[in-house]
């Protein structure tokens, strides 16, 4: 039995709390070695229409791979509507914006990117989110960009990262929201033609017997429903939690909630970002090392590319892909759109994954020479903490 604020809830009530949703297959896809080609293939057999959200959309191998798809759709009948983020996207041409435009394909910039000296809040706010559906047959869900990831990380392995493929009722919940937003950019109305599923068949795809939930963070009605989920699902593990982020810089309460997991017995590993991307963002989260470790928390930092992944795996059963961080920006300022499944196949899946990265591909921070590091190195992560938290403040970030 578990219990949430003074309340016990057994396994059902949880899933119930967590909007669970029955008879599903997802299936797992690691790196754009797969997304790509799983994406590119689902958008050939679209017959109605294609949504495709991303942060970025980038000019290049990948890039234009997946607007030929489109267009190929297009002459099909098929519509097909594109979202970018204006600061994400900010590097797409306008040769190849004017291009898909004239190819049919329908464009919107969510906030085009203005000064970085503009003293405005909502600049920060960018529509983070990668989704792709189509039909009411097949979305796709999590972290990986329309981007050549090998040629954008300048390695030779790929950046580090997941997405999902979502076949069975779910699909709906993500098309809801993938309109929605079309919607708000686009500056129409919800009823507009083609926005009702009810317009469009039924899917034909088999589905499967997977148990998902599909979480939003807006600046509306879904502001915690990420966190909070991460939240329920960390108060409950029992054995062992597994995260992994390119960023994470969490407030105290997601902390807290860890280390009282770890108190409690249970494995709390981390997979960080190794290599130097932020600096300000890698010497802040270095600062909180220290208390981390002191609780029994393995840290370790993914060492062989680029690490972009946000999942997490609790159980071996409860598992998270999808575009959010464990950071203000997500949490707090961002659209970020997340996929919930609870399912041991999955899970142990993704876990598995993990673990072998983990093992072969991270080097483990250990507390006795963490602590050992250099006062001016101590001074350096203190400094970028400080300077990570007043702009936490300024954001308005809540952290307790």
């Amino acid at each position: 039995m578990n219990v949430r604020d003074g309340i016990a809830l057994n396994p059902e009530e949880i899933a119930r709390a967590s909007g669970f949703v029955s008879g599903n297959q997802v299936t797992l896809l690691q790196n754009s070695e797969a997304f790509l080609p799983a994406l590119e293939q689902a958008m050939g057999r679209a017959g109605f229409e294609i949504y495709l959200v991303t942060y970025i959309f980038a000019d290049d191998s990948a890039g234009r791979r997946i607007a030929s798809a489109m267009k190929r759709a297009v002459l099909r009948g098929v519509r097909v509507y594109l979202i970018v983020d204006g600061y994400g996207s900010s590097d797409l041409s306008r040769h190849m914006r004017d291009q898909m435009q004239q190819d049919g394909i329908r464009l919107h910039v969510f906030r085009p990117w203005i000064s970085p000296w503009t003293l405005r809040r909502k600049r920060l706010r960018r529509m983070h989110r990668k989704i792709a559906v189509i039909d009411r047959e097949t979305a796709f869900v999590g972290g990986i960009n329309i981007v050549d990831d090998g040629l954008e990380a300048n390695e030779d392995a790929p950046r580090y990262d997941y997405a999902v493929a979502i076949e069975g009722p779910l699909v709906d919940s993500v098309r809801h929201s993938a309109v929605q937003l079309w919607a708000s950019v686009a500056g129409k109305t919800f009823r507009s033609r083609g926005a009702r599923a009810a317009d469009l068949p039924e899917s034909t795809r088999p589905g499967g017997s997977m148990r998902a939930a599909f979480l939003l963070r807006d600046n509306l009605r879904h502001r915690r429903d990420i966190e909070s989920a991460y939240l329920l699902a960390i108060s409950h593990a029992r054995t062992e939690i597994i995260l992994a982020h390119a960023y994470f810089f969490p407030g105290h309460k997601f902390r807290r909630a860890l280390i009282n997991a770890a108190k409690r017995g249970v494995r709390v590993v981390l997979l960080l970002q190794g290599k130097l991307e932020n600096f300000l963002e890698h010497h802040a989260r270095r600062a909180i090392y220290g208390n981390l470790l002191a609780a029994g928390i393995e840290i370790h930092e993914y060492q062989r590319s680029y690490l972009h992944a946000k999942v997490a795996v609790v159980d071996g059963h409860w598992a998270t892909v999808g575009s959010s961080n464990i950071d203000p920006f997500s949490l707090l300022l961002s659209c970020e759109a997340n996929i919930v499944v609870d399912d041991s196949a999955f899970g142990s899946a993704l876990a598995q994954s993990l673990k072998i990265s983990i093992a072969l591909e991270s080097q483990q921070i250990v507390e006795a020479s963490w602590n050992q590091q250099s006062i001016a190195m101590r001074f350096i992560n203190w400094l970028c903490y400080g300077l990570v938290r007043l702009m936490t403040e300024i954001s308005g970030y809540d952290s307790d």
